[in-house]
């Protein structure tokens, strides 16, 4: 609902009185005349004017036109309307040809060699945390790469293995595993051609096959799930994942990695516990196996933590003088390769290796489809994780450097990065987060970069690969753990994030708890689920407060927040900081009966007595609103008091003013009790006026008829909370005027009457 500009000020009709024309001539021998332009703090009341806004007639909208619309426009079928599709669709098609190489290539380069060398060792690394052998996990970052940098408009993110993604996914190929009869000391490295089994597994595939199968299926649906939310354009569905609630989520992922990852430190072979409890599970094991342990994996672990956790931290103190970050990673994973090549530690020591790592490319493959019905559960969470992170870093970074980031179009883009290398023996993945910050710091320019990761991992697939074969899984274990320190350092942020909201900080406490010490997926639902139900509680039981007003200014504020505001005589203020609607309904009427001290409902009983009363006794009647007026606190003292039990009980106002400047929207529950309120105020002699209301909410009060034909100009709901105090001011002025005359009439035909008689 649009408004003009045009205001007119026009006296209200009802307030019409011999006092208005004293004040109109007043204002005609020279006094300050209020104008809208420049308002005159401190007006008296006779000035007041009311302000009308006029409003535009609203459009004629018609459902069917609009779809008939939007239906013509996309089926309209012509040559520009194609090349914009494609261009939409497949964005590297607009940046490509403008492609400056004098400038942006040298920075590209650069950065995606950095890139590619990191996502070495993580994809390894990052493999067995997913539960498959090390090749799928550089087959999954080579191809991610391709894709993404033709499909998304985010110029900085780097996609590939996430860790927080990887490790649900080696939750649901254990399950799946454990429920083919696949034990963890069956596990073979060996793949054994391209066929899949049925859920009980046959001799055709063994359990690494399986294992990489449940994978690629369960990487089909992700990717499926994310292009219908892109096509759908559902894309707002990232935001009720809010930061506390995605920074608990990743907190509590990276504690159970951290967990998963022990057994490979220490050298201990006990079983992968999945479910509720896995977490406990998992401690208790290592602690009833410690004697176990071997001693080479725990001194090759103690090692490198010594080394590459240091070196982490320098790059991350001096990364602005640093051209780029010292690759400490990769070089410990050459060194400790080479060491254990030469000392024969899986001979020796009978330490877990990485073994024998393919070259080259497989043959592609379909995902099993009898697998989907029991996969389709365990992909949503891996799928809105996933396009969570991906769309919040590109935000982020397209923010940063002012380029526009579509939403829907990166969720296709990651979508798609799910779903065409599924058939290339890849599981799901995502922009990582501690790729896209090296990537963002080392001067990359466009997705060009990604091209180079994706070459260096080429050289990787095709001649280097073979060379990890004596790599010790336990280096892997602590390439992944130093790579959760971003996760870990949230919890330094907890006595900021408690002194900024109590309850963002509880919701990262639920969150990170659940998904610690339940599970991930179940985590991430509670987490949801008390975030929305903080949302609903912070508007169930708002902050309610009464204004009072600056001295010499037309600002009302708290009274219980700033001092030296001074109250309005015989009018309260009220400010309800929420909209209003059915679940906050009865505290709304309490907060309001509680601040203004004024309870209409037994106030009404009391009045109801004290005219029964006054019936009994014809010498004690008087009406309504003159009884009402004369037992104001704040009004004039009359010299004859009135009996104390022909008197209601006595009220400090006679004007409420609901500020509703916080209220976004009413319900039609809403609207019934603004009704009640008004109709039960009303009842004690109390006026109730509406302030602040934005264009919707004057159409609902207006459409629902809320004050009735008393509102039928619209004068009880005002544009400004000084505006209805200056009506409420000049109104209760009237009253009493009404009042003594009517006092006057009765005081005359009371002493005619005595006379005659």
């Amino acid at each position: 609902m649009y408004i003009t500009a045009t205001l007119h000020g026009c006296l209200l009709s009802c307030l019409s009185s011999p006092g208005a024309m004293e004040d109109t001539s007043r204002q005609k021998s020279g006094q300050s005349k209020d104008t809208l332009c420049s308002p005159v703090p401190e007006e008296p009341p006779s000035n007041f004017i009311h302000v009308k806004l006029e409003e535009y007639e609203p459009a004629d909208f018609s459902t069917k036109e609009l779809i008939l619309k939007n239906a013509r426009e996309v089926c309209t079928c012509t040559h520009q309307t194609i090349i914009t599709f494609f261009c939409r669709l497949f964005p590297v098609l607009d940046w490509l040809p403008c492609y400056k190489v004098k400038t942006q290539l040298l920075g590209d380069v650069i950065s995606g060699l950095l890139v590619g060398i990191v996502a070495i060792p993580q994809s390894i690394s990052y493999s067995l945390l997913a539960n498959q052998d090390p090749i799928y996990g550089i087959y999954t970052n080579f191809f991610c790469n391709i894709i993404y940098v033709v499909m998304a408009t985010s110029r900085h993110n780097s996609v590939g293995s996430f860790g927080v993604l990887c490790l649900m996914i080696g939750q649901s190929v254990t399950r799946h595993l454990q429920l083919a009869g696949y034990s963890d000391d069956s596990a073979g490295s060996l793949l054994l051609g391209n066929s899949t089994s049925s859920s009980n597994g046959t001799s055709a595939c063994d359990r690494s096959c399986y294992a990489i199968t449940v994978a690629l299926s369960l990487s089909f649906l992700v990717g499926l799930y994310q292009i219908l939310l892109g096509v759908l354009q559902l894309g707002f569905v990232s935001v009720y994942l809010s930061e506390p609630l995605l920074s608990g989520f990743v907190t509590g992922s990276s504690l159970t990695i951290i967990t998963s990852q022990m057994k490979y430190l220490l050298g201990l072979k006990i079983p992968r516990h999945e479910g509720v409890g896995s977490f406990i599970l998992t401690w208790i094991d290592l602690f009833r196996y410690i004697q176990n342990t071997n001693i080479c994996d725990l001194v090759t672990s103690l090692v490198a933590l010594a080394i590459i956790v240091p070196v982490k931290e320098i790059n991350d103190r001096y990364k602005e003088k640093m051209k780029a970050p010292f690759p400490i990673e990769l070089l410990v994973v050459i060194v400790a390769t080479v060491v254990s090549y030469y000392f024969n530690f899986e001979e020796r020591y009978k330490s877990d290796v990485c073994g024998d790592i393919p070259t080259g490319f497989r043959k592609p493959t379909l995902p099993d489809i009898n697998l989907f019905s029991s996969l389709a559960v365990d992909a949503v969470p891996i799928a809105v994780i996933g396009f969570a992170m991906t769309v919040s870093l590109a935000e982020i970074f397209g923010k940063k450097y002012g380029y526009p980031v579509r939403a829907n179009q990166e969720m296709i883009a990651i979508g798609m990065c799910n779903l065409i290398p599924s058939f290339f023996y890849c599981f799901a993945s995502s922009a990582a987060l501690t790729k896209t910050l090296l990537k963002e710091s080392t001067g990359t320019q466009t997705q060009v970069s990604g091209l180079v990761t994706s070459l260096v991992l080429l050289l990787v697939l095709l001649w280097i690969a073979p060379l990890f074969y004596s790599l010790q899984t336990s280096i892997l274990g602590v390439v992944t753990i130093v790579n959760l320190r971003g996760g870990l350092s949230k919890f330094c942020d907890i006595p900021r994030m408690w002194q900024l909201s109590k309850l963002d900080t509880v919701v990262w406490w639920t969150t990170m708890l659940c998904s610690t010490l339940i599970t991930t997926e179940i985590g991430l639902l509670v987490g949801v689920c008390f975030a929305l139900l903080c949302v609903i509680f912070r508007t169930q039981r708002p902050r309610a407060t009464l204004l009072g007003k600056v001295s010499s200014t037309e600002i009302y504020e708290d009274q219980s927040t700033y001092k030296q505001l001074s109250s309005i005589a015989n009018i309260k203020i009220f400010r309800f900081e929420s909209s209003l609607y059915y679940a906050n309904k009865d505290y709304f009427k309490t907060v309001l009966y509680e601040k203004t001290g004024v309870n209409p409902g037994l106030l009404t009983a009391k009045h109801q007595k004290v005219e029964a009363q006054a019936n009994a006794d014809p010498g004690k009647r008087k009406s309504f609103f003159g009884t009402r007026f004369v037992c104001l606190k704040q009004a004039k003292k009359r010299s004859g008091k009135p009996p104390e039990d022909a008197c209601p009980p006595s009220l400090d106002m006679h004007t409420l003013i609901l500020d509703c400047g916080a209220m976004q929207f009413i319900d039609t529950v809403g609207l019934s009790v603004l009704k009640e309120t008004r109709h039960d105020y009303k009842e004690v002699g109390v006026q109730v006026l509406l302030a602040n209301c934005n264009p919707s909410l004057r159409h609902r009060l207006r459409e629902g008829g809320w004050a009735g034909e008393a509102d039928s100009g619209g004068q009880l709901a005002f544009h400004s909370i000084h505006d209805a105090v200056r009506f409420a001011e000049r109104w209760y002025r009237v009253q009493q005027e009404e009042s003594k005359d009517k006092d006057a009439l009765q005081d005359a035909e009371d002493l005619n009457f005595q006379v005659s008689l």
